[in-house]
């Protein structure tokens, strides 16, 4: 693996370890912040090797282009929407009750030789 590859995927720990305390502290708002900046990292380490020009932007905008791509497994997409819904929007909307297990779900299909192949 290449060094930069290598940094994102620790800078994704510490966003993953950060959310973990966050919720120990009954911090849910800090805890969804740190996993979405967390899945953001996975997908600018997946665009470094497979460039997809329209996903640039923010952690928000890197969920909705999840959401929305249809060749990604429907569960990765679920969970891209519901760690997108704003506390605001908890009772009408998809949301989740643990970001951290969304947010590694979608890391890991982000990392993972299966999406490599894929895309």
């Amino acid at each position: 693996m290449e060094a930069r590859f290598v940094n994102r995927l620790e800078q994704i720990e510490k966003e993953l370890a950060m959310a973990e305390a966050a919720l120990r502290e009954a911090n849910e708002g800090k805890a969804r912040v740190c996993a979405r900046r967390a899945v953001a990292l996975a997908v600018e380490a997946s665009l470094e090797r497979f460039p997809r020009p329209s996903w640039r932007g923010d952690a928000m905008n890197q969920l909705r282009q999840i959401q929305q791509e249809e060749s990604f497994p429907l569960p990765i997409r679920q969970a891209a929407e519901r760690l997108s819904t704003k506390i605001t929007q908890r009772d009408t909307a998809p949301f989740t009750s643990n970001p951290i297990a969304d947010a590694k779900l979608i890391i890991a299909y982000l990392i993972s030789a299966e999406h490599d192949r894929k895309s």
